[in-house]
């Protein structure tokens, strides 16, 4: 795995220098330096690994362009932005952050759209009675008194420029009503930035597990066609300094062990933090010429064996739900992560199945082709997986003869 990139990395003593930078490691603070696993890092989380997502969308927000983070879960989509929100604070941005899976989705429409106004204004604090004004506006829909809401109060009340981080978007989809009108509206202000100037005061960054193809599903629509792709790759070899202070003291040659960490994970970033953690907490310390077989030896002890009863937090099973969570489309990702894990690779075509299965996680999309995600995928989800799997599908009676 390239491993004359890590040749840049260098743990001496109490420092660490990667890529010609030496950043000092106090001994007595090493401790502090847990690895989260589990949960959205706090913006100071010393663990957080940068990476170029982290300037591209700043950057982009900073700039006033309407963003989306689409990927798989467990990428750092969320940490992503409560880390950037007080980067934009600190530039006189209001930020505005609404987890959509908070909202619920056993509620009408006036309730979720209410709802909606509701941690809008009390995340700016402002002079607002939701209950007075949503009666006063009785006779509008739901999603015309959002336009107004936007239009006449948040936009007159606050002044600065204003970024609304709509995160778990794809929970919306989930709704017992049509939410086409609500990505219409989001462009709709947009498009509002020709007509009226201070939408331009006004950016929307959407974050989940989804396509832009989703998002407004009635085909007679407008497609939702706007906004910059924000891509949240794995950690790159030079990004991974903050994980290599945080094994500091645990093992002889971070370095090292880091490049075998990465090997088995492909860069996938939960697990790398995960397997970061089990090393950080073992009783064991890694020394030098030991840490290939250490290394695999936590791979497959705490993570792919007996995945199932292990699986904590988790995220082998969020894979394998992903997959199944439509019966009816199930069969053909199966066959189709088959035919990658047999082939070893396939070129990508943009379809159907090829994009939620790169929305499962299980594959990643490199230089055009699809591929398995890393080795700990292909040890979990093997064709004896995929050969019991198939067996519970033709005992349901779903497409049974062809897998």
């Amino acid at each position: 795995m390239a491993a004359n990139q890590f040749r840049k990395l260098h743990v001496k003593g109490s420092q660490v220098k990667i890529a010609g930078v030496t950043l000092d490691i106090p001994l007595n603070n090493v401790q502090r330096r847990d690895f989260q696993v589990a949960g959205v890092l706090p913006p100071d989380a010393p663990s957080y690994v940068t990476r170029q997502g982290d300037i591209d969308i700043y950057e982009g927000l900073k700039a006033g362009e309407f963003c989306y983070i689409f990927n798989s879960r467990q990428m750092g989509k969320s940490s992503l932005i409560v880390r950037t929100g007080p980067k934009l604070r600190s530039d006189g941005f209001a930020c505005i952050l609404i987890d959509m899976s908070n909202l619920g989705t056993q509620m009408t429409q006036d309730q979720w759209y209410a709802t909606l106004i509701d941690k809008i204004a009390k995340s700016c604090a402002i002079n607002f009675n939701l209950s007075t004004w949503w009666k006063a506006h009785s006779l509008l829909s739901p999603i015309l008194r959002l336009g107004k809401f936007i239009e006449e109060v948040l936009l007159v009340q606050i002044k600065q420029p204003i970024v609304i981080f709509i995160d778990e978007v794809d929970s919306i989809l989930f709704l017992k009503f049509s939410t086409d009108d609500f990505f219409a509206f989001i462009r709709y202000c947009y498009n509002q930035r020709a007509n009226n100037p201070e939408y331009r005061r006004l950016t929307f960054c959407l974050v989940g597990v989804v396509t832009p193809s989703q998002l407004i599903q009635d085909k007679k629509r407008t497609p939702f066609n706007i906004g910059r792709a924000i891509e949240l790759n794995g950690f790159k070899l030079d990004e991974v300094a903050p994980l290599a202070q945080g094994l500091a003291g645990k093992v002889d040659n971070p370095q090292t062990v880091l490049r075998e960490i990465l090997d088995w994970t492909g860069r996938q970033p939960f697990l790398t933090q995960k397997i970061c953690s089990l090393i950080a907490k073992s009783k064991f310390p890694i020394h030098a010429g030991s840490e290939a077989e250490r290394v695999e030896e936590i791979v497959r002890s705490h993570i792919i064996n007996n995945w199932e009863s292990q699986d904590s937090p988790e995220h082998l099973q969020t894979i394998r739900d992903r997959i199944f969570w439509i019966q009816q489309s199930s069969v053909k990702l199966l066959r189709l992560y088959q035919q990658i894990l047999q082939e070893g690779e396939i070129r990508g075509d943009n379809s159907r199945e090829q994009i939620e299965l790169l929305l499962s996680g299980l594959v990643v999309q490199q230089d055009g082709s699809l591929r398995v995600y890393n080795r700990i995928y292909e040890a979990v989800f093997n064709q004896a997986w995929i050969e019991k799997e198939a067996a519970k599908l033709r005992e349901l009676n779903i497409d049974p003869d062809t897998i």
